[in-house]
């Protein structure tokens, strides 16, 4: 594939201007652990048969996916009402989406969410989400402190709109919050230490990361119980860089990472329920094929 998740990622944020929801006591530690699948991985063929990709997701043993492409009010073209059946018709659950929340849904004149937010919240809770996670920040946010500083008090607000809705909101990292300095702190430092946990939830995503920190079990054994939901990944060095880092995904167990050791951390100090996989290349394997495995690998793990 030529466009990578952050380019995907970047454009749909110019395009757009739990499941069962789990009581707060299971969120603590030792989870009870569920596995999804990161919709994007078949993001080709969500784009050319949604309902029939779905179906194959289900078919597979998925009992979980995350969305990420919600689009004028429209899941993959569907209205959330429309979704939420397809969804519901093959016993799939939503716990989390991923939409990206910008400087442009704050309105300063009335201090207040636009109503494309507050509509992006709402539809999230009409589809049972637990969590509203922004997977990206605008570079101009990364390098304005005063900015910066104001995004993360709206990722705060953002966690109080959500909590009316018995959801959080949340943030999924990429790779540039470990080379960004906040004066004498990494980005994701910054985030960590400047969102109340209460309110905002935090997605690690163990493949992003590699290439620029590699050591998902120390950031999890610092930030304990932060990590709700994971996205689980494997990776290989890349022949493209496609993916940014010199390093590229894989299917589970065929790459470098540690993952299951990962992954025991994660639940024993992480405070993490979702286990979200997501592979974005493929190494000319069908996508389909790849998630397959990827799901009998978490099964043969114990997961």
């Amino acid at each position: 594939m030529t466009l990578s998740r952050r380019s995907f990622i970047k454009n749909s944020a110019l395009t757009v201007g739990a499941a069962a929801l789990i009581p707060d006591s299971l969120l603590a530690a030792a989870p009870i652990q569920r596995v999804g699948l990161q919709l994007y991985s078949v993001r080709d063929a969500m784009g050319k048969d949604p309902a029939g990709t779905l179906k194959k997701l289900a078919d597979m043993g998925y009992k979980f996916v995350e969305h990420a492409n919600y689009i004028d009010r429209k899941f993959y073209g569907w209205t959330a009402k429309e979704f939420k059946t397809r969804l519901d018709d093959l016993g799939l659950q939503m716990p989390s989406g991923h939409t990206v929340m910008t400087p442009a849904h704050w309105d300063n004149e009335k201090n207040d969410f636009t109503d494309v937010w507050k509509a992006t919240v709402e539809d999230a809770a009409y589809m049972g989400q637990k969590f509203v996670i922004s997977p990206w920040m605008d570079d101009k946010v990364r390098h304005d402190t005063d900015l910066l500083k104001r995004t993360m008090e709206r990722f705060n607000k953002s966690g109080e709109l959500c909590k009316k809705y018995n959801m959080k909101f949340g943030y999924h990292n990429h790779d540039f919050e470990f080379t960004t300095m906040v004066g004498d702190m990494r980005l994701f430092d910054y985030i960590l230490q400047n969102t109340d946990p209460e309110l905002v939830a935090q997605q690690l995503d163990i493949g992003n990361m590699y290439g620029r920190e590699n050591n998902a079990i120390s950031l999890i054994e610092k930030y304990p119980g932060r990590f709700v939901s994971m996205h689980v990944k494997d990776e290989v060095k890349s022949a493209t860089n496609n993916e940014g880092t010199g390093y590229e995904s894989t299917i589970l167990g065929r790459g470098v990472l540690p993952v299951k050791d990962v992954l025991k951390v994660a639940k024993k100090s992480g405070g993490t329920v979702y286990l979200i996989i997501e592979q974005e290349s493929y190494q000319g394997i069908d996508p389909i094929d790849c998630v397959k495995i990827d799901l009998q690998t978490m099964k043969k793990w114990g997961y």
